[in-house]
């Protein structure tokens, strides 16, 4: 019941398989130094055995623009279909690894798997950060990545929402006025 959460797009490829497009709400920060992240897999999912075959993967965030394409790319498998292709997504290969990102998304987080725990239905991938790649457009004049310029969604119980109405700066309910 830890909603909403943040639907991300999972970009991954091993080998000389194409690359895939695995959708998942189950991610998040789990460690800022070093910075890693977590996303949680079936391991079921055409996009498990790319990501634990290559050992990295991209961690895409999604816009009001990509909520179609995400998912979609989450009821549909990697198996049957060229999701990059089907979606009209532009693949983009960074400095940081082969494994290519999604150029459509305002942030793309590029990740190496350090571990992996069998959970149940989901195994969790732990992913240490290796770089980010940020559309200039979401950047602000003092270098600062502008939430509200960027249409981000949340996912709860089945059904995407938009993001971005400023409430308030850490530490702002106990600032002296």
């Amino acid at each position: 019941m830890l909603y909403p959460v943040p639907p991300v797009m999972i970009s991954c490829k091993s080998g000389e398989e194409k690359a895939n497009i695995v959708t998942v709400a189950w991610a998040g920060t789990v460690c800022s130094e070093p910075p890693m992240v977590s996303i949680s897999v079936r391991p079921s999912r055409y996009s498990h055995h790319l990501i634990s075959e290559s050992g990295e993967f991209v961690l895409n965030l999604v816009t009001e623009d990509l909520v179609k394409a995400c998912d979609w790319c989450g009821v549909r498998s990697g198996k049957d279909f060229d999701k990059f292709k089907e979606m009209r997504l532009t693949e983009y290969v960074s400095e940081y690894m082969k494994t290519p990102a999604i150029s459509e998304s305002p942030v793309n987080i590029y990740c190496k798997v350090e571990n992996v725990l069998s959970l149940g239905s989901h195994d969790m991938f732990i992913g240490k950060v290796l770089g980010v790649t940020v559309d200039e457009a979401y950047m602000d004049e003092k270098g600062r990545f502008a939430l509200e310029k960027t249409n981000l969604v949340a996912y709860s119980h089945g059904e995407y929402y938009s993001l971005g109405k400023y409430l308030g700066k850490f530490g702002y309910s106990v600032k002296k006025k």
